[in-house]
């Protein structure tokens, strides 16, 4: 019959939208999020996975020589296991946000599941800090369901997070790769800026290798600097996207 392969050619389509508004960073077929700041010359830059002993302080410190103000998500079984490390990022300035509790895809959990992985994740991060829990959260791999929107605005969180710039930094491998790859962060001419995803940490377990994460951004960030540019939290600075506008300031 002939309406069989337009039912089939049908599903195929709404099954590839799906696919597209769960994965693709700029999608917002399943809510707004924030991907952008409002000017080339503010980055966003973001650690996800955290926090890592191995690796955080290492950050910590060389933010501090330059000036930076960074947005670190955190995984909530991690947050539990270091809340001395927790404090420590947050004392020096930085913004905190949720990356759920285990790392878990959200697009395979339930609406109870999702509304668990973030709960405890808030719940870990603001036992940590004696204080309210994040803002903003960061979905896992990016992935979101239909079901992630009413679960975020029910913890009482502000928006989901993604990114204009992935770098692929989450395996061990020589800094030169992620020097060549952050070389296009918001370059000169664009009217928005770069929201950038990094890794600190290791979702599957703590003290993962990130040492190329620190030593890409010892050479990039004085010549960030250098060439003006500013370092926004999402609290910070002005985004583009369909969330809230903020107010921007320098860090």
């Amino acid at each position: 019959m002939s309406f069989l392969p337009a039912m089939v050619t049908t599903a195929a389509t709404a099954a590839g939208i799906a696919a597209w508004g769960a994965v693709a960073p700029s999608s917002e077929l399943f809510g707004p999020t924030l991907r952008q700041t409002d000017s080339s010359r503010k980055v966003a830059l973001t650690f996800d996975d955290g926090p890592n002993p191995s690796v955080t302080p290492r950050l910590l410190e060389l933010f501090d020589l330059h000036s930076v103000r960074a947005t670190f998500f955190l995984i909530g079984k991690f947050a539990r296991a270091c809340p001395d490390l927790v404090r420590e990022i947050s004392a020096r300035g930085h913004l905190i946000g949720n990356h759920t509790d285990t790392h878990a895809n959200l697009i395979f959990c339930s609406r109870r599941g999702i509304r668990d992985e973030l709960a405890r994740c808030q719940d870990a991060i603001a036992a940590a800090l004696h204080a309210e829990p994040p803002r903003w959260m960061r979905p896992p791999y990016g992935y979101r369901s239909p079901l992630l929107r009413g679960e975020v605005r029910s913890a009482g969180i502000r928006g989901v997070v993604m990114w204009s710039k992935i770098c692929w930094d989450w395996k061990p491998q020589p800094p030169e790769r992620l020097i060549a790859r952050l070389s296009s962060v918001s370059r000169a001419g664009r009217t928005s800026g770069d929201i950038v995803v990094m890794h600190d940490g290791d979702h599957r377990a703590l003290g993962g290798d990130r040492s190329h994460v620190v030593t890409a951004l010892q050479h990039w960030l004085p010549r960030w600097r250098d060439a003006g540019m500013e370092f926004v939290t999402m609290e910070s600075s002005s985004m583009s996207g369909s969330s809230d506008s903020m107010t921007a300031s320098r860090a």
